[in-house]
């Protein structure tokens, strides 16, 4: 029998209580083109079937490897765990509850290969419920059109600023010397945890590649209980506007200026009008005040005209 092939990349795959969506994501790794893969399965002291699905995915497949973790401390820990074990020399995410498309690691890993690059880049579809209880993916959103169509090969920010709208850790297959040489972790404790790692990726690296490629399929969870469909309780809010604001931090001190601008409008325009919406009737004067707040400085940025969407929304609600 020949033995398989050596692995290049390592896929971690973090997952608390994810047990009706484990083995879909499983399967979207068995299913790659790309045969020569590792899998660390991170589980983050679930509390339903996750932990059995890792085990038998481990015992029936050498390419997957379980790591437990014994109390629960969310994805950037969970993350942080799998990547102090890469050996590979490239490394990606898939969250537990999504898929890869089939030729994602094909795609993302012999564009790296053919460029020297750090990391590639490429394009993700939402799974939205649908009426006959399964999951339907949506088409490309403009925004992550923006920023990963048309392909580009060993590019920067400031040749394509748009990229900094690209925002996720899964969308991503990187070399692991990025993550060695420039200390990257991701933040503990933290929802929204891949924002402000994402820019620090795309300002650290010396090029990136864009594919236009849908490379994953990420679900919003139909029973509710997906991170971003929590943004109307306080402490979720807090922690989507500080990654927010972190990542055009990130951005603003490497000197990325037109990515910061580039950052900000697709936030004003996307990310804020649904809270705002969320504002309006909320109970707590609180959750008014740190959005009104972040929208305020974000309206306060030099250079920023009256007619931007974030001025604008700060005039809905008479901030």
């Amino acid at each position: 029998m020949t033995p398989p092939p050596a692995p290049v990349v390592t896929v971690i795959v973090p997952g608390f209580d994810v047990g009706p969506y484990a083995d879909e994501a499983l399967a979207s790794l068995r299913a790659q083109t790309l045969g020569s893969w590792t899998a660390i399965l991170v589980d983050d002291a679930s509390t339903d079937t996750t932990a059995d699905i890792f085990d038998r995915a481990a015992a029936d497949d050498p390419r997957f490897r379980v790591v437990r973790q014994r109390v629960r401390s969310g994805l950037g820990a969970a993350r942080n765990a799998g990547l102090d074990l890469v050996q590979t020399p490239y490394v990606g995410f898939l969250d537990a509850d999504d898929r890869f498309a089939p030729r994602a690691l094909e795609r993302l890993v012999s564009t790296l290969e053919r460029s020297g690059s750090d990391f590639a880049v490429g394009a993700y579809v939402r799974l939205r419920p649908d009426p006959g209880g399964g999951y339907t993916p949506g088409p490309v959103q403009p925004w992550v059109a923006a920023a990963t169509d048309p392909e580009r090969i060993g590019t920067d920010l400031d040749a394509h600023p748009e990229a900094s709208g690209n925002i996720v850790a899964w969308s991503k297959v990187s070399r692991l010397d990025l993550w060695r040489r420039e200390g990257l972790r991701f933040p503990v404790g933290k929802a929204y945890e891949d924002q402000v790692v994402a820019q620090e990726m795309y300002t650290r690296a010396r090029a990136f590649d864009t594919i236009p490629d849908v490379v994953v399929q990420w679900r919003e969870r139909a029973d509710g209980s997906s991170i971003t469909q929590h943004r109307s309780e306080l402490p979720v809010l807090r922690d989507y506007l500080e990654a927010l604001a972190g990542g055009i931090a990130v951005l603003d001190a490497a000197g990325h200026r037109t990515a910061a601008d580039a950052r900000v409008r697709l936030i004003a325009s996307m990310d804020l009008p649904p809270l705002v919406d969320i504002a309006r009737t909320h109970p707590d004067d609180e959750y008014r005040r740190a959005l009104g707040d972040f929208i305020r400085a974000l309206a306060a940025r030099p250079g920023m005209d009256v007619s931007d969407p974030a001025r604008g929304l700060a005039g809905a609600l008479g901030w």
